[in-house]
């Protein structure tokens, strides 16, 4: 056979695979009563797969060139890949005690770098998520988390306990280290190295952008519709307030390995500290045999985020619903339906 004929047939199967593969995702976000937009990954391919609206009052589709979502708790990866160059270059190490950048913190002295990075810091703070009904600055928000862990009892460092405060205050950490905003680390050290054109803080989305809306389904679509305040992002500064989508988060994760903004070396130590627990979080996700995985929502919002990836970034998927049931249970089960679709047997449900 020529071989124009076999490129042509294996193309025509490329095809035919990708349009089998955007009608069951489709499919089975519909069946649970979702709607978002998704990146799967098969064979090292990317593919964006949408359903529904990701702005239902201005009818713009959920994967519309116009529309960002918040990256939840996915972000807390790019937080502890900041920390891990600042670590590579010398800065500091995993094991430099908190109370060098946060002396006035009680118990600073006892938590180390890798126990943020870990949530075993024993640090816990309520209400990192609730409107508190100001916007905050970086630094305003990093002084609110310290002053609300002095003014209430914390755990002895050791065990898991996952938490925002933890990486708020590895931003906090980031400012200090460099001299400049986390924003600006995140501009220099992520976007500007991938050239990612779709990734925003909220209060940077460009004119003729916007954010998601996010809803829940209530015997129809698109009910109780919650967006994300500039005051609720404005404190989960270095935790959750990156705006962004699949493509380009697909884009981040693979910039965590391939020296666009840590080489395989550096994410290898990242992903695992000294500290990491037996559920295997470390360095923002959570790392099982050859799979690495992360969860994220908003507190009184109903978006939510999961990412499960082959290490090598091959195959997975990258998931942000934008309509949901406020289950994260039940949004995973929609993830594992298409996970087990793209590679049966290699994936978890966890």
């Amino acid at each position: 056979m020529p071989i124009a004929a076999i490129t042509s047939s294996k193309d025509a199967n490329a095809a035919d695979d990708q349009t089998e593969m955007r009608s069951f995702v489709r499919r089975t976000i519909a069946n649970d009563y979702a709607r978002g937009t998704t990146v799967v990954v098969k064979n090292g391919q990317p593919q964006q797969i949408s359903y529904g609206y990701g702005y239902y009052g201005k009818r713009l589709g959920a994967g519309n060139s116009k529309v960002v979502y918040p990256v939840c708790s996915l972000q807390k990866v790019i937080t502890a890949a900041i920390i891990t160059q600042l670590i590579y270059a010398g800065k500091f190490t995993q094991d430099t005690k908190i109370s060098n950048w946060y002396p006035n913190l009680k118990g600073a002295s006892n938590i180390t770098v890798g126990n943020l990075m870990t949530h075993t810091s024993g640090l816990k703070a309520t209400d990192t998520e609730v409107n508190r009904g100001r916007i905050y600055s970086e630094n305003d928000a990093i002084n609110w988390v310290v002053n609300r862990l002095n003014s209430t009892s914390q755990n002895n460092p050791g065990k898991f306990s996952y938490n925002n405060t933890n990486y708020i205050l590895l931003a906090g950490i980031i400012r200090q280290v460099t001299g400049k905003s986390y924003k600006q680390n995140v501009q220099e050290r992520v976007i500007n190295p991938l050239g990612l054109k779709r990734t925003y803080f909220l209060e940077d989305i460009p004119s003729g952008m916007t954010d998601g809306i996010s809803y829940t389904w209530n015997y129809k679509n698109y009910q109780w519709a919650q967006y994300v305040k500039k005051q609720q992002a404005s404190q989960l500064v270095g935790a959750g307030n990156l705006f962004s989508t699949p493509m380009d988060y697909y884009k981040i994760q693979v910039g965590l390995t391939n020296g666009k903004i840590l080489d395989q070396a550096e994410y290898n130590y990242m992903t695992n500290l000294d500290t990491k627990p037996s559920n295997g979080y470390s360095g923002g996700m959570y790392i099982k045999g050859n799979l690495k995985s992360a969860y994220g929502n908003l507190y009184n919002t109903h978006f939510g985020n999961w990412v499960q990836l082959t290490r090598d970034n091959q195959n997975g998927l990258i998931m942000f619903l934008n309509q949901t049931q406020n289950d994260e249970a039940r949004n995973k089960n929609i993830g594992y339906q298409i996970l087990n679709h793209i590679q049966p047997g290699t994936f978890s449900a966890k």
